[in-house]
């Protein structure tokens, strides 16, 4: 087995900002991250078999499904300090820690969290965005249980997703070395934060990535024509290319210009959708604060849920 494996992991959660912050790590002398993001490969045999969504086959090709491919996401790995891998399915599938645990001889863990209403509407507007959801928010919040019922993507769980407090419990029973991270404390004070995961990996905190002013996968809503389908529309021709081709991060800070020129006003998030996720979400945020996260900045709405 190739002994230059992963030292630590960035597990997730889905659209919480772990695209920045593997380009911002990436950005660090002392630490190695593969050209290949989103790997899934401990995932892999669980998320092959959710593939009944609108181009979700599609997804699956740049899945990592063997360990000899997984291995060679490393092969480029010189005298780094730590090593890592971001795959942010890792998270929402506890029966697979103990697997990673072993293979890895217990890798620090960085857990992202966001705003779990905020969080939930990236992700549906991930797939507006791809040309593949055709639904209001609001019904397809009401669709989840069916579409996991008939093997959609577990991305198109926007509920599921958003669901922390058991997933985070369980990483810190099963791994040492666990830290969690809130993508409103990466966006409102980058330097601070990114320092704190330097010292967490144990390299130089005092190093300041030279894109952290960068923002990579924004999200949003676009104009819809040939430019902004090219980009965004899945198939598995890009997929393919992505698996053997991944493009560098300079490139997409091109990309990601270009398509700006096409953002639209992100509209609001429907009322009966919110009220939805509060109320189904409120009692995972009262045990999540409880954690010592700070949500402070969440949904006001879940303040007045829960308080005690």
């Amino acid at each position: 087995m190739n002994s230059k494996l992963p030292n630590f992991i960035i597990s997730g959660f889905p659209k919480c900002g772990s695209s920045a912050l593997h380009y911002y790590l990436e950005n660090h002398p002392e630490i190695f991250m593969p050209k290949q993001k989103e790997l899934h490969f401990f995932t892999n045999d669980i998320l092959a078999k959710l593939n009944q969504g609108p181009g979700d086959k599609a997804t699956k090709i740049s899945q990592i499904k063997l360990l000899e491919d997984y291995e060679k996401c490393f092969n480029d790995v010189g005298d780094e300090l730590v090593i890592g891998d971001a795959s942010p399915s890792y998270i929402n599938y506890p029966e697979k820690f103990q697997e990673i645990k072993d293979t890895l001889s217990d890798p620090k863990v960085i857990i992202l969290l966001r705003d779990p209403v905020k969080r939930a509407y990236s992700n549906y507007l991930h797939l507006v965005r791809e040309g593949r959801e055709s639904l209001s928010f609001y019904e397809a919040l009401l669709e989840e249980e069916n579409r996991k019922k008939k093997k959609f993507s577990d991305f198109w769980y926007y509920r599921f997703n958003s669901t922390y407090t058991e997933k985070v419990q369980k990483a810190q029973e099963v791994f040492r070395d666990v830290l969690i991270i809130t993508q409103e404390e990466l966006n409102s004070e980058p330097k601070e934060t990114i320092k704190s995961i330097f010292t967490f990996l144990n390299v130089n905190a005092d190093y300041i990535p030279t894109n952290l002013s960068e923002r990579y996968n924004e999200g949003g809503v676009f104009e819809d024509n040939f430019i902004t389908r090219t980009f965004f529309k899945q198939s598995k021709l890009k997929s393919f290319i992505k698996k053997r081709f991944p493009i560098p991060v300079e490139i997409k800070n091109i990309k990601n210009k270009v398509v700006n020129n096409y953002r639209k006003p992100t509209p609001l998030i429907d009322e009966k959708a919110e009220a939805f996720l509060v109320k189904s979400l409120s009692e995972d945020v009262l045990k999540i604060k409880k954690l010592g996260v700070d949500t402070s900045v969440w949904n006001k709405k879940f303040l007045i849920k829960t308080k005690v």
